[in-house]
């Protein structure tokens, strides 16, 4: 009985550190519930490169708090591409509200890639441009029509839109992506046990996205509890906190000429 008392504090003490992360996300505002969806921006927000000017091939993948409680919680991510001359960019990504219609999760539009996210601002958190990525392009059509749950979606643990991104990015490791703790979902491998990190860098273990392990030598450590994740990037002196997101100590390190601005 004794054993079972400890067990049962020990587990109450993780969730609630947890848990922290989330609630002083929810009191600091990054997730405010008193927004309509139906009235919510989205706007672009003024951070994608012009296509008018910006000629060259790009790649980009954008992160934005999720709508309402979920905010508190998670990003939403998507990923947006543009070839050699093409007048706009296409962004792709899974919206959990087209599988409860009736129609497919994985959805592709034109236009502004930087929308706001039903009001929540977006930011680049990887990026790639030059002549090498029209071939990349290529790569990347051919991994988004491979994604596996184009007509399923769960908020938690996923399949949802990051898993999208963490898939698409396993089949594209010049990325070098590394995603947020944030983005719940992202671990979720389906029936898979070991994968890449969504990086390429390294790798993972993961049972159905709810518990696992990622060493890697662009996310570092993670450790996923619940979907939940708290890290540590020795590379970069930074911790990583559910709810809350990465913070490091000193700039990330250059990754080379063609690095993407990956966060």
């Amino acid at each position: 009985m004794e054993l079972i008392l400890k067990a049962g504090h020990t587990l109450a003490a993780v969730v609630l550190v947890l848990l922290a992360g989330p609630l002083v996300a929810f009191f600091a505002g990054f997730a405010p519930l008193d927004r309509n969806w139906r009235t919510a921006s989205h706007a672009p927000l003024g951070i994608a490169p012009d296509p008018a000017t910006a000629r060259e091939p790009i790649i980009q993948v954008y992160a934005a708090r999720a709508f309402a409680w979920r905010g508190a919680f998670a990003v939403h991510t998507w990923i947006a591409a543009k070839r050699a001359g093409a007048p706009s960019f296409t962004t792709y990504e899974v919206i959990g509200w087209n599988v409860m219609h009736g129609r497919e999760a994985l959805v592709a539009r034109g236009g502004p890639p930087d929308r706001r996210w039903y009001d929540a601002e977006p930011e680049i958190i990887a990026e790639l441009r030059g002549p090498e990525v029209e071939a990349l392009i290529d790569r990347l059509q051919e991994a988004i029509a491979l994604f596996p749950y184009k007509n399923e979606y769960r908020t938690w643990p996923g399949p949802n839109s990051n898993t999208f991104t963490a898939w698409v990015a396993r089949r594209l490791p010049e990325l070098r992506l590394d995603l947020p703790p944030t983005a719940i979902g992202k671990d979720y491998l389906g029936n898979s046990l070991l994968a890449s990190s969504p990086s390429g860098t390294g790798w993972q273990v993961s049972l159905f996205g709810l518990a696992g392990l990622m060493l890697s030598v662009e996310e570092g450590l993670e450790i996923n509890v619940l979907g939940l994740t708290l890290g540590v990037d020795p590379l970069d002196l930074a911790i990583k906190l559910p709810g809350l997101g990465r913070f490091a100590a000193r700039p990330e390190r250059d990754r080379g000429p063609e690095a993407p601005a990956s966060r």
